[in-house]
């Protein structure tokens, strides 16, 4: 499957990864606080910045994986989001984000996730959206329930990260629900 949209809304710009992209994202995951609930060690340098970018580009060439790159209008990369674990037969797929601790509680990154998932319904015969989150991220289920999302249930002790074993929570979106909601 293809997927490799340009979006643009009024602060943003979301755009497929590059590699020109990687200083720019040490802020964001070179930075504890970003990568705490997620299944990654924060960046220590930009070796395993390509590190990552080489995982990410292995995954994409299988047709299941999406990466993305959140820009500020001028270039700046604040953030990534991600659509994976694609499973055509059962029309769904993953949603994953990250934001730069800095653009925390502006708005940005449920503008372009708004933006990312409008685009996914449209170009995609996608039915459903999940996301696994750290039950503790507080800030990523309202992010999650503000677009529409319902928590639909808790995965006990699904994740062993950072030398912790953790719960997640499943979140999940009808294309029906999306399609529905109010403008």
């Amino acid at each position: 499957m293809k997927f490799s949209p340009h979006i643009e809304t009024p602060r943003l710009r979301i755009r497929p990864i590059d590699k020109s992209d990687l200083p720019g994202l040490m802020a964001v995951n070179g930075d504890d606080a970003v990568t705490r609930f997620l299944p990654y060690a924060s960046w220590q340098s930009l070796a395993d910045a390509e590190a990552w970018h080489d995982r990410v580009l292995a995954y994409q060439k299988n047709g299941d994986t999406f990466q993305f790159v959140i820009t500020l209008p001028d270039g700046t990369p604040i953030g990534t989001c991600l659509l994976f674990k694609l499973v055509e037969a059962s029309a769904r797929a993953e949603l994953g984000y990250a934001l730069a601790r800095a653009h925390w509680g502006s708005g940005l990154m449920y503008e372009a996730i708004h933006a990312f998932v409008d685009r996914i319904f449209q170009d995609l015969p996608l039915h459903r959206l999940e996301a696994e989150i750290d039950p503790r991220n507080a800030g990523s289920a309202r992010l999650l329930e503000k677009l529409g999302f319902v928590r639909e249930g808790l995965l006990r002790d699904r994740w062993r990260n950072k030398g912790e074993t953790t719960d997640a929570a499943l979140y999940g979106l009808l294309r029906p629900d999306w399609e529905a909601r109010p403008a």
